[in-house]
């Protein structure tokens, strides 16, 4: 943390100038997305009551996706804090500027174009292939985070590093009639749950494959949703953060 506040005063002190997004094809190193999560663990730990379950569920080694639901601005930094290991995030390239513009690299984030997000997913995709752990959010913006739908990045990404995707749901970030660019009430209560990880069969290939991947991803990733919304109304188990 103090390390943190040193690099901010620093870059207040030069005018407040901050770093640009890094070229979508950077591979982010690893301590990156690791202090990254230490600095989040604290951060999100002490303005809200955050519980955690289902952890275990990520797997301690190997290539795996993370797929949360995506209702609230606090989405990412949740899922980078609570995660069991340091994350690489897909994050839109339009959030890296100001502030965040230079934190997001700090913590090991990569920039994705949602026009065309190739390159970012070629990034990604060899995070994968070095063993690393890449947090998406597949609906692609932030809304009611049922996951009625998804995008394809997250089953091609699935497919080609041939990596288990893991639910993860977030309930309690943001109420209904509450902004999608606002962040919630210091202290509330907010439930982070890991599901149970999805494995592809390993004969999905090619543009077909990916078709089918995307509607599996998406028939998990919105069971796991509905269920953890069931259970956070009926005083969820898991462990305050």
């Amino acid at each position: 943390m103090p390390g943190l506040l040193t690099r901010v005063r620093g870059a207040v002190a030069k005018g407040g100038t901050w770093a640009s997004a890094p070229p979508a094809d950077h591979v982010p190193e690893t301590f990156r997305a690791r202090r990254g999560r230490r600095v989040g663990r604290v951060l999100v730990g002490t303005l809200y009551r955050v519980r955690v379950d289902g952890q275990h569920h990520v797997p301690a080694t190997g290539p795996v996706l993370l797929a949360g639901n995506h209702e609230s601005f606090l989405d990412g930094p949740l899922l980078v804090a609570r995660s069991p290991r340091p994350l690489h995030v897909l994050v839109k390239r339009e959030m890296f500027k100001g502030f965040l513009g230079w934190l997001l690299p700090w913590a090991g984030q990569i920039p994705i174009d949602r026009s065309n997000g190739r390159t970012a997913l070629a990034t990604a995709l060899r995070v994968l292939k070095l063993g690393g752990a890449v947090g998406v959010f597949p609906e692609g913006t932030r809304g009611e985070g049922r996951v009625e739908s998804v995008q394809g990045g997250v089953a091609w990404l699935a497919v080609a590093a041939n990596a288990p995707v893991v639910p993860v749901a977030i309930v309690g970030a943001r109420y209904p009639r509450e902004s999608v660019h606002s962040l919630p009430p210091l202290g509330r209560r907010i439930y982070v749950h890991f599901g149970e990880p999805l494995h592809l069969p390993p004969a999905l290939k090619g543009r077909s494959g990916v078709t089918a991947a995307t509607a599996l991803i998406q028939s998990h990733l919105a069971a796991h949703v509905a269920r953890t919304r069931e259970l956070a109304g009926s005083a969820p188990a898991g462990t305050t953060a």
